[in-house]
């Protein structure tokens, strides 16, 4: 008798991960693509600052490219929202602003320096003068060391 339970139990596992792998699949964007997502604005200086300021934010499912580089349907979203934004005579450090508070800080290329960050901006410095001085000091033992 114990041996059809460990089949249910069995063929209900392989159900539950062969669910699992396949639903992914099942996931993918179904809608069009936003409106200004590959469609440039009509104004030649209104579309120059919104590609620089794409340039400048990473897409969050590519990671390693801008919104103006990424094919992700989250990048033509972006895109989209911030030509859309651009025309409606916004600024573009305010798009990058609001940009930065939905998403956080990650998703623009050109960081801020906060109470949060300043330590990684700061570092370099600090090895930097370490080095220096470690450098420093060796070079001034040594020379004491050939005129003895």
């Amino acid at each position: 008798m114990s041996c059809p339970r460990r089949l249910i139990g069995i063929c209900a596992v392989a159900a539950i991960l062969l669910l699992a792998i396949t639903t992914p699949g099942f996931a993918q964007d179904a809608l069009p693509p936003a409106p200004y997502a590959y469609r440039q604005l009509q104004d030649p200086a209104q579309e120059a600052r919104a590609q620089d300021l794409m340039e400048t934010i990473r897409c969050l499912t590519c990671q390693s490219q801008s919104i103006a580089d990424s094919d992700a349907p989250m990048a033509g979203d972006m895109r989209s929202e911030v030509r859309q934004r651009i025309a409606a005579g916004e600024d573009p450090e305010a798009i990058r602003q609001w940009l930065i508070q939905r998403y956080g800080d990650y998703i623009s290329y050109k960081p801020s320096v906060t109470g949060l960050t300043w330590p990684l901006f700061a570092a370099p410095v600090v090895l930097l003068l370490l080095a220096a001085l470690l450098l420093r000091g060796r070079f001034r033992r040594g020379r004491s060391k050939e005129n003895a």
